[in-house]
Protein backbone atom coordinates (compact mmCIF):
# COMPACT_ATOMS: atom_id res chain seq x y z
CA UNK A 1 0.00 0.00 0.00
CA UNK A 2 1.30 3.53 -1.06
CA UNK A 3 0.32 5.95 2.01
CA UNK A 4 -0.20 9.07 1.82
CA UNK A 5 -0.12 11.97 4.52
CA UNK A 6 -3.59 12.82 5.79
CA UNK A 7 -6.91 10.61 6.43
CA UNK A 8 -9.99 11.90 7.57
CA UNK A 9 -11.05 10.95 10.89
CA UNK A 10 -13.95 11.88 12.92
CA UNK A 11 -13.84 15.36 11.20
CA UNK A 12 -10.15 15.85 11.17
CA UNK A 13 -7.28 15.70 9.05
CA UNK A 14 -4.98 13.46 10.67
CA UNK A 15 -1.31 12.45 9.80
CA UNK A 16 -1.70 8.99 7.82
CA UNK A 17 0.43 7.54 11.08
CA UNK A 18 -1.93 9.01 13.81
CA UNK A 19 -5.04 7.86 12.39
CA UNK A 20 -5.44 5.30 14.99
CA UNK A 21 -7.99 3.35 17.27
CA UNK A 22 -8.43 1.44 20.86
CA UNK A 23 -7.65 -2.38 20.69
CA UNK A 24 -10.62 -2.72 22.60
CA UNK A 25 -12.48 -1.36 19.44
CA UNK A 26 -15.99 -3.20 18.99
CA UNK A 27 -15.43 -3.71 15.32
CA UNK A 28 -11.88 -5.12 15.52
CA UNK A 29 -13.53 -8.34 18.00
CA UNK A 30 -16.94 -8.69 15.85
CA UNK A 31 -16.91 -7.21 12.60
CA UNK A 32 -19.19 -4.12 13.55
CA UNK A 33 -18.55 -1.80 10.85
CA UNK A 34 -19.29 -1.05 7.18
CA UNK A 35 -17.45 0.50 4.30
CA UNK A 36 -16.70 1.36 0.84
CA UNK A 37 -14.58 0.89 -1.73
CA UNK A 38 -14.84 3.96 -4.33
CA UNK A 39 -12.40 5.33 -7.17
CA UNK A 40 -11.51 8.63 -8.33
CA UNK A 41 -10.08 9.05 -12.05
CA UNK A 42 -8.16 11.69 -13.90
CA UNK A 43 -10.49 13.43 -16.55
CA UNK A 44 -9.52 16.25 -18.90
CA UNK A 45 -11.66 17.82 -16.85
CA UNK A 46 -9.82 17.57 -13.74
CA UNK A 47 -10.16 14.34 -11.17
CA UNK A 48 -13.43 13.18 -11.05
CA UNK A 49 -14.98 10.45 -8.33
CA UNK A 50 -16.82 7.53 -9.75
CA UNK A 51 -20.94 7.17 -8.70
CA UNK A 52 -19.78 8.45 -5.11
CA UNK A 53 -23.47 9.09 -4.80
CA UNK A 54 -24.62 5.52 -5.30
CA UNK A 55 -21.65 4.33 -3.07
CA UNK A 56 -22.98 7.12 -0.34
CA UNK A 57 -26.31 5.68 -0.61
CA UNK A 58 -25.01 2.03 0.00
CA UNK A 59 -22.76 3.10 3.27
CA UNK A 60 -26.11 4.48 4.68
CA UNK A 61 -28.22 1.24 4.25
CA UNK A 62 -25.43 -1.01 5.10
CA UNK A 63 -25.23 1.21 8.25
CA UNK A 64 -29.16 0.73 8.86
CA UNK A 65 -28.58 -2.99 8.95
CA UNK A 66 -26.19 -2.67 12.18
CA UNK A 67 -28.67 0.00 13.21
CA UNK A 68 -25.48 2.35 13.24
CA UNK A 69 -26.79 5.69 13.17
CA UNK A 70 -23.86 7.69 11.24
CA UNK A 71 -23.16 11.11 12.95
CA UNK A 72 -22.31 13.00 10.00
CA UNK A 73 -24.92 13.42 6.71
CA UNK A 74 -24.16 12.27 3.31
CA UNK A 75 -23.13 16.27 2.24
CA UNK A 76 -20.52 15.97 4.78
CA UNK A 77 -19.04 12.76 3.46
CA UNK A 78 -19.49 13.70 0.47
CA UNK A 79 -17.46 17.03 1.03
CA UNK A 80 -14.68 15.12 3.14
CA UNK A 81 -14.14 12.70 0.46
CA UNK A 82 -13.12 15.71 -2.20
CA UNK A 83 -11.30 17.40 0.60
CA UNK A 84 -9.07 14.20 1.52
CA UNK A 85 -8.31 14.09 -2.56
CA UNK A 86 -7.53 17.43 -2.71
CA UNK A 87 -5.56 17.39 0.54
CA UNK A 88 -3.93 14.74 -0.57
CA UNK A 89 -2.99 15.85 -4.16
CA UNK A 90 -4.01 12.89 -5.37
CA UNK A 91 -4.92 12.47 -9.47
CA UNK A 92 -6.20 9.37 -9.41
CA UNK A 93 -7.05 7.25 -6.35
CA UNK A 94 -8.74 4.13 -4.08
CA UNK A 95 -11.54 5.90 -1.80
CA UNK A 96 -11.94 3.59 1.42
CA UNK A 97 -15.05 5.13 4.27
CA UNK A 98 -15.05 3.33 7.17
CA UNK A 99 -17.65 3.63 9.59
CA UNK A 100 -17.24 0.95 12.35
CA UNK A 101 -18.51 0.85 16.45
CA UNK A 102 -15.53 1.47 18.36
CA UNK A 103 -14.65 1.82 22.06
CA UNK A 104 -16.74 1.67 24.53
CA UNK A 105 -18.80 -1.30 24.94
CA UNK A 106 -17.69 -5.02 25.04
CA UNK A 107 -20.10 -7.77 23.81
CA UNK A 108 -22.39 -8.51 20.94
CA UNK A 109 -24.51 -6.05 21.43
CA UNK A 110 -22.76 -2.60 19.77
CA UNK A 111 -25.28 -0.45 21.56
CA UNK A 112 -23.68 2.17 23.65
CA UNK A 113 -20.00 1.64 21.73
CA UNK A 114 -18.74 5.28 19.70
CA UNK A 115 -19.34 5.18 16.19
CA UNK A 116 -15.81 6.69 14.53
CA UNK A 117 -15.93 7.61 10.64
CA UNK A 118 -12.70 7.60 8.80
CA UNK A 119 -11.90 8.05 5.32
CA UNK A 120 -8.67 6.62 4.03
CA UNK A 121 -7.42 7.54 0.18
CA UNK A 122 -4.09 6.33 -1.59
CA UNK A 123 -2.90 5.27 -4.82
CA UNK A 124 -4.21 1.53 -5.88
CA UNK A 125 -3.85 0.77 -9.60
CA UNK A 126 -5.33 -2.59 -10.90
CA UNK A 127 -6.54 -5.52 -8.46
CA UNK A 128 -6.49 -8.18 -10.47
CA UNK A 129 -3.98 -8.88 -13.59
CA UNK A 130 -5.34 -8.23 -16.83
CA UNK A 131 -7.13 -11.47 -17.22
CA UNK A 132 -7.28 -14.01 -14.63
CA UNK A 133 -7.08 -17.78 -14.32
CA UNK A 134 -9.69 -18.80 -11.54
CA UNK A 135 -10.94 -21.97 -9.61
CA UNK A 136 -14.42 -22.86 -8.29
CA UNK A 137 -14.19 -21.97 -4.43
CA UNK A 138 -14.50 -25.23 -1.50
CA UNK A 139 -16.41 -22.19 0.15
CA UNK A 140 -19.56 -21.10 -0.13
CA UNK A 141 -20.97 -17.70 -0.79
CA UNK A 142 -22.72 -16.42 3.11
CA UNK A 143 -26.33 -17.28 3.47
CA UNK A 144 -29.00 -14.99 2.15
CA UNK A 145 -30.77 -15.56 5.33
CA UNK A 146 -27.83 -15.57 7.93
CA UNK A 147 -27.17 -12.34 7.00
CA UNK A 148 -28.05 -9.19 4.75
CA UNK A 149 -26.60 -9.64 0.84
CA UNK A 150 -26.82 -6.39 0.42
CA UNK A 151 -24.94 -4.21 2.94
CA UNK A 152 -21.05 -4.30 2.93
CA UNK A 153 -20.41 -5.21 6.37
CA UNK A 154 -16.20 -5.76 7.40
CA UNK A 155 -17.12 -8.83 9.40
CA UNK A 156 -19.17 -10.59 6.13
CA UNK A 157 -15.26 -10.19 4.65
CA UNK A 158 -13.88 -13.03 7.25
CA UNK A 159 -15.62 -15.47 4.28
CA UNK A 160 -13.73 -13.78 1.15
CA UNK A 161 -10.44 -14.00 3.45
CA UNK A 162 -10.84 -17.76 3.63
CA UNK A 163 -11.44 -18.54 -0.14
CA UNK A 164 -8.82 -16.27 -0.92
CA UNK A 165 -6.12 -18.17 1.52
CA UNK A 166 -7.16 -20.66 -0.33
CA UNK A 167 -6.38 -19.13 -3.65
CA UNK A 168 -3.02 -18.53 -3.26
CA UNK A 169 -2.40 -22.01 -1.94
CA UNK A 170 -4.26 -23.18 -5.16
CA UNK A 171 -2.09 -20.98 -7.35
CA UNK A 172 -4.64 -19.15 -9.16
CA UNK A 173 -5.43 -15.30 -9.36
CA UNK A 174 -8.84 -15.30 -7.88
CA UNK A 175 -11.63 -17.71 -6.71
CA UNK A 176 -15.30 -17.59 -7.46
CA UNK A 177 -17.68 -18.63 -4.48
CA UNK A 178 -21.20 -20.77 -5.30
CA UNK A 179 -24.30 -19.73 -3.38
CA UNK A 180 -26.61 -22.22 -0.69
CA UNK A 181 -27.98 -24.02 -3.67
CA UNK A 182 -24.22 -24.56 -5.89
CA UNK A 183 -25.10 -21.85 -8.37
CA UNK A 184 -22.36 -19.11 -8.63
CA UNK A 185 -22.54 -16.02 -6.46
CA UNK A 186 -19.41 -13.94 -6.59
CA UNK A 187 -16.14 -13.44 -6.44
CA UNK A 188 -14.09 -12.90 -2.83
CA UNK A 189 -14.38 -9.12 -3.70
CA UNK A 190 -16.44 -9.10 -7.34
CA UNK A 191 -19.17 -9.57 -8.94
CA UNK A 192 -19.32 -12.06 -11.94
CA UNK A 193 -20.45 -11.91 -15.11
CA UNK A 194 -20.93 -14.80 -18.55
CA UNK A 195 -21.62 -14.02 -22.04
CA UNK A 196 -23.06 -17.04 -23.80
CA UNK A 197 -24.38 -16.46 -27.30
CA UNK A 198 -23.61 -13.11 -27.32
CA UNK A 199 -26.33 -12.63 -24.07
CA UNK A 200 -25.10 -11.69 -21.23
CA UNK A 201 -25.62 -13.03 -17.42
CA UNK A 202 -24.97 -12.40 -14.12
CA UNK A 203 -26.04 -13.89 -10.89
CA UNK A 204 -29.30 -12.67 -9.19
CA UNK A 205 -28.69 -10.34 -6.38
CA UNK A 206 -29.99 -13.03 -3.62
CA UNK A 207 -26.94 -13.93 -2.69
CA UNK A 208 -24.14 -11.22 -3.68
CA UNK A 209 -23.79 -7.60 -3.23
CA UNK A 210 -25.23 -5.16 -5.70
CA UNK A 211 -21.84 -4.06 -7.04
CA UNK A 212 -22.03 -0.46 -8.27
CA UNK A 213 -20.04 -1.56 -10.44
CA UNK A 214 -22.24 -4.24 -11.38
CA UNK A 215 -25.10 -2.09 -11.73
CA UNK A 216 -22.86 -0.13 -14.34
CA UNK A 217 -22.13 -2.81 -16.80
CA UNK A 218 -25.50 -3.68 -16.97
CA UNK A 219 -26.78 -0.12 -17.54
CA UNK A 220 -23.92 0.26 -20.09
CA UNK A 221 -24.78 -2.92 -21.96
CA UNK A 222 -28.41 -2.08 -22.06
CA UNK A 223 -27.79 0.80 -23.76
CA UNK A 224 -25.46 -0.78 -26.35
CA UNK A 225 -28.75 -2.67 -26.93
CA UNK A 226 -26.93 -6.25 -25.48
CA UNK A 227 -29.39 -8.48 -24.24
CA UNK A 228 -28.80 -8.98 -20.20
CA UNK A 229 -30.32 -11.33 -17.92
CA UNK A 230 -30.08 -11.85 -14.51
CA UNK A 231 -30.65 -15.22 -13.12
CA UNK A 232 -29.39 -18.72 -11.40
CA UNK A 233 -26.34 -19.57 -13.13
CA UNK A 234 -25.17 -23.31 -12.45
CA UNK A 235 -21.31 -24.13 -12.32
CA UNK A 236 -21.93 -26.08 -15.67
CA UNK A 237 -23.31 -22.90 -17.18
CA UNK A 238 -20.03 -21.17 -15.88
CA UNK A 239 -17.50 -23.33 -17.04
CA UNK A 240 -19.69 -23.36 -20.49
CA UNK A 241 -19.69 -19.93 -21.36
CA UNK A 242 -18.56 -17.84 -24.27
CA UNK A 243 -16.91 -15.22 -22.14
CA UNK A 244 -17.14 -14.17 -18.07
CA UNK A 245 -15.16 -11.54 -15.99
CA UNK A 246 -15.04 -10.20 -12.97
CA UNK A 247 -16.61 -6.19 -11.99
CA UNK A 248 -16.10 -4.42 -8.78
CA UNK A 249 -14.24 -1.10 -7.85
CA UNK A 250 -11.02 -2.88 -7.68
CA UNK A 251 -11.12 -5.29 -9.99
CA UNK A 252 -12.82 -2.90 -12.73
CA UNK A 253 -14.02 -4.83 -15.45
CA UNK A 254 -11.37 -7.97 -15.65
CA UNK A 255 -11.30 -10.97 -17.89
CA UNK A 256 -11.71 -14.42 -16.78
CA UNK A 257 -9.65 -16.56 -19.39
CA UNK A 258 -9.81 -19.96 -16.95
CA UNK A 259 -12.19 -21.83 -14.70
CA UNK A 260 -10.70 -24.88 -12.88
CA UNK A 261 -9.20 -26.98 -15.95
CA UNK A 262 -11.38 -25.01 -18.56
CA UNK A 263 -9.90 -22.62 -21.17
CA UNK A 264 -12.31 -19.51 -22.24
CA UNK A 265 -12.20 -17.97 -25.57
CA UNK A 266 -8.92 -19.77 -26.34
CA UNK A 267 -7.34 -17.94 -23.62
CA UNK A 268 -7.96 -14.32 -24.47
CA UNK A 269 -10.77 -11.34 -23.55
CA UNK A 270 -13.81 -11.96 -25.46
CA UNK A 271 -15.40 -8.99 -27.65
CA UNK A 272 -18.17 -8.40 -25.27
CA UNK A 273 -16.04 -8.19 -22.21
CA UNK A 274 -13.65 -5.99 -24.97
CA UNK A 275 -16.49 -3.58 -25.75
CA UNK A 276 -18.00 -2.97 -22.14
CA UNK A 277 -14.34 -2.96 -20.63
CA UNK A 278 -13.05 0.18 -23.35
CA UNK A 279 -16.73 1.77 -23.17
CA UNK A 280 -16.23 1.62 -18.94
CA UNK A 281 -12.75 2.86 -19.29
CA UNK A 282 -14.24 6.02 -21.51
CA UNK A 283 -16.63 6.73 -19.25
CA UNK A 284 -14.77 6.85 -15.58
CA UNK A 285 -12.16 9.30 -17.08
CA UNK A 286 -14.93 11.71 -18.85
CA UNK A 287 -14.66 10.69 -22.41
CA UNK A 288 -18.62 9.99 -22.71
CA UNK A 289 -20.60 13.26 -22.06
CA UNK A 290 -23.78 10.54 -21.80
CA UNK A 291 -22.48 9.35 -18.31
CA UNK A 292 -21.18 12.20 -16.87
CA UNK A 293 -23.80 12.46 -14.16
CA UNK A 294 -22.14 9.62 -13.50
CA UNK A 295 -18.48 11.69 -12.03
CA UNK A 296 -18.18 13.97 -8.94
CA UNK A 297 -15.66 16.47 -9.92
CA UNK A 298 -12.57 17.36 -7.53
CA UNK A 299 -12.50 21.34 -7.72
Amino acid sequence: MTKTKYIWFNEKFVKWERAKIHVLSHALHYGSGVFEGIRCYETLKGSAVFRLKEHLDRLWNSARCLEMKIPFSKGEIKDAILKIIKLNKLKECYIRPIVFYGYGKMGLNPKGAKIDFAIAVWPWGKYLKEKVKVKISKFMRLHPKSVFPFAKVSGYYVNSIFASLDCQKSKVDEVILLDYKGCVAEGPGENVFIVKNKKIFTPKLESVLPGITRDSVIKIAKDEKMEVFEKDISAKELKNCDEAFFTGTAAEITPIYQIDDKIINGGEIGPITKILQEKFYKIVHGEDEKYKKWLTFVK
